[in-house]
C-alpha cells in the first residue's frame, strides 16, 4: 500500500512540492516521503479512532454526498500530514497547510478511484484496511 500511495504522491506533487519555491529542491524527496508516510499514518489513525465506517465509506465511494476535501477522514489525514511536515522537516505552517490541502484530497481521490476500479487490482478496500493494521481481523 505504501508503494501505491508513494506513486500517487510522486505523480501529483509537481505544483505543490516540486515547483514550490518555498520548498528547497534538496528537500523534495524528504517532503514526498513524509507526505506518503503521514497519509498512511493518518489513514490508520482515522481507522483506529472509530472512523472506520466513515473511512470505508470514503474508500468504497459510499460515503455522504459531500466533497472529498470536506470529508472528516480527509481533514484528519490532512492535519497529520501538515503536523508532520512542520515537526519533522521544519516547513512553515502556511506551506505545510498548502501542501497538505492540495495533495491529500487529490491522492485520496485517486486511491478511491483505484479501489473502485474493477480493472485495477493494485488497491481494494480489503487490502487498504489490512494495510492499516488488519482491523477487520481484530473485530
Amino acid at each position: 500500500m505504501f508503494e501505491t500511495i508513494m506513486k500517487l504522491v510522486q505523480q501529483h506533487a509537481g505544483q505543490s512540492v516540486v515547483n514550490n519555491p518555498a520548498i528547497p529542491n534538496d528537500q523534495n524527496d524528504n517532503v514526498l516521503q513524509t507526505v506518503t508516510g503521514s497519509i498512511m499514518n493518518g489513514l490508520g489513525q482515522q481507522a483506529q479512532g472509530g472512523g472506520l465506517g466513515s473511512l470505508l465509506g470514503m474508500v468504497t465511494g459510499q460515503g455522504g454526498g459531500g466533497s472529498l476535501a470536506n470529508h472528516p477522514a480527509t481533514q484528519g489525514v490532512q492535519q497529520t500530514v501538515q503536523q508532520d511536515l512542520m515537526s519533522k522537516l521544519g516547513i512553515s505552517p502556511q506551506v505545510a497547510m498548502s501542501v497538505a490541502g492540495s495533495l491529500v484530497p487529490l491522492v485520496l481521490g485517486k486511491l478511491m478511484h483505484k479501489a473502485n476500479d474493477p480493472n485495477d487490482s493494485s488497491v481494494d478496500a480489503g487490502s487498504l484496511m489490512s494495510s492499516l493494521g488488519g482491523l477487520f481481523g481484530s473485530k
